[in-house]
């Protein structure tokens, strides 16, 4: 959300840059960019997993019918995943036993073991959007800031020169993630940044060109 905020409001702020418009045209393009792309990523992660809990929820309850109706034939589709995992056939079968006459235990059970899903953490729709929506404010409020403060070729120059920055600070702490060097993630960042922002600054120069002429 950090990379996203700060790519696209920085190449957003650097296209009209390009375009020489005024600084409060600039710093208004800015804010509406930061505002429009948090509040599409929020409703974009909310749906996303909303679409996938509900998915999650549908598996689970289709599981719990399947437990009601066969509750044998999931006894025996537990005990053969458990025996997959090296426990011998005949405690399978019992701790499958065990398991499938406790409901409650059975169907948390099954979701784990058939699923690959944990019901207690499946996901909370809310809570995505909140962290994508603040992780994009974040990064998109870095180009924006200068033209808060100054103007003309020194609000020009700082966004930049902070944009560049901050682009190569989101790139080298991914590399924790990666296992690639701070360095190469930061450079890598770094570029995809301003390469992006290289194309709306020449195409906004190109529109301010053409409108002026």
């Amino acid at each position: 959300g950090i990379n996203d905020g700060l790519v696209s409001n920085f190449s957003l702020v650097m296209g009209f840059a390009g375009a020489e418009a005024k600084p409060e045209y600039i710093l208004l393009a800015g804010c509406a960019g930061l505002l429009a792309g948090s509040f599409s990523m929020a409703a974009g992660e909310y749906v996303s997993v909303r679409a996938q809990r509900e998915l999650f929820e549908q598996q689970i309850a289709m599981e719990k019918q399947e437990l009601e109706m066969s509750p044998k034939e999931e006894e025996e589709e537990l005990a053969l995943i458990y025996q997959a995992k090296g426990i011998s056939e005949s405690d399978a079968r019992m701790m499958a036993r065990r398991i499938i006459e406790n409901p409650r235990t059975a169907i948390d059970t099954l979701a784990r073991e058939e699923l690959g899903l944990d019901p207690s953490q499946l996901g909370s729709p809310w809570a995505a959007a909140g962290s994508s929506f603040g992780a994009f404010i974040v990064g998109a409020i870095v180009p924006v800031l200068p033209y808060l403060f100054a103007v003309g070729t020194t609000a020009w120059v700082t966004s930049g020169l902070l944009s560049c920055l901050a682009l190569f600070g989101v790139g080298a702490l991914i590399s924790i993630f990666t296992a690639r060097g701070p360095l190469v993630s930061g450079l890598r960042m770094l570029g995809i940044g301003l390469f992006a922002s290289f194309i709306t600054y020449g195409v906004g120069w190109l529109l301010g060109v053409s409108v002026a002429g």
